[in-house]
């Protein structure tokens, strides 16, 4: 089965323009023109990726960013945010808001379908749930047991330390600010100033050993589990 396009943008000549695109690559597309409409369609449909416009009626799309990573259903869709705003700060914005990829209007059609493409395979690759379980590299994941191997060793965690892995492996291939780490982690205010994850982050990674690699460090944002094997992990 294809996979699933959901394309938001409030202008028709765009939402055509990349609807006809990525149907012609084989993906099955569904268009929406506002904000509301786009979380009503994510959540009914349940897209694998959604193309959206920042500028919507309704809710912007940077409202919607923030509702489809809160809520269960969406919160692991793909999102790439296709938009005439080019300004640094819109970028790390987004990025920051859990956005997998940013694409500036005007945009080569050719260059959209390859960027929904390297999306989806990220998301599809990697670290693998498998059941109660998630598998990336050495490392296992027990989710129901609420235990952590590496090499098939055992590794002993506190439930901070567990819950920061998870919530990492859990949203493999997005960036996860510090702030969004303390609210879900620590259900803390994201507008606490503190090392705390910091200082967790460091703890862990000695505990994980080999495995430390797949988490990431994205400097000057937070970190990020690692989609799929590669170079090794800025530490």
């Amino acid at each position: 089965m294809s996979h699933h396009v959901l394309v938001v943008d409030d202008e028709p000549d765009i939402t055509a323009l990349v609807a006809y695109h990525l149907a012609k690559a084989g993906y099955r597309v569904t268009t929406a023109s506002s904000g509301p409409d786009a979380l009503r369609i994510a959540e009914e449909q349940g897209p694998d990726l959604v193309v959206l416009d920042l500028m919507l009626p309704g809710l912007s799309g940077y409202e919607v960013l923030e509702a489809l990573r809160r809520r269960a259903p969406t919160q692991d869709v793909g999102v790439l945010l296709l938009t005439a705003r080019r300004e640094e700060g819109d970028r790390i914005k987004g990025l920051s808001l859990g956005a997998d990829d940013y694409l500036v209007k005007p945009f080569a059609p050719q260059e959209l379908v390859l960027r929904v493409g390297a999306v989806l395979r990220r998301l599809a690759g990697g670290a693998v749930a498998t059941g109660a379980k998630l598998v990336a590299g050495p490392l296992v994941i027990d989710r129901a047991g609420h235990r952590v191997a590496v090499q098939g060793i055992e590794i002993d965690l506190t439930a901070t330390e567990y819950k920061l892995l998870v919530t990492l492996a859990e949203r493999r291939g997005r960036v996860q600010t510090r702030a969004q780490l303390l609210e879900t982690v620590w259900e803390a205010h994201p507008d606490i100033q503190t090392r705390t994850v910091d200082m967790h982050m460091q703890r862990l990674r000695a505990k994980l050993g080999p495995a430390a690699e797949w988490i990431e460090t994205v400097r000057g944002f937070g970190y990020r589990f690692r989609a799929t094997e590669g170079a090794k992990a800025r530490r």
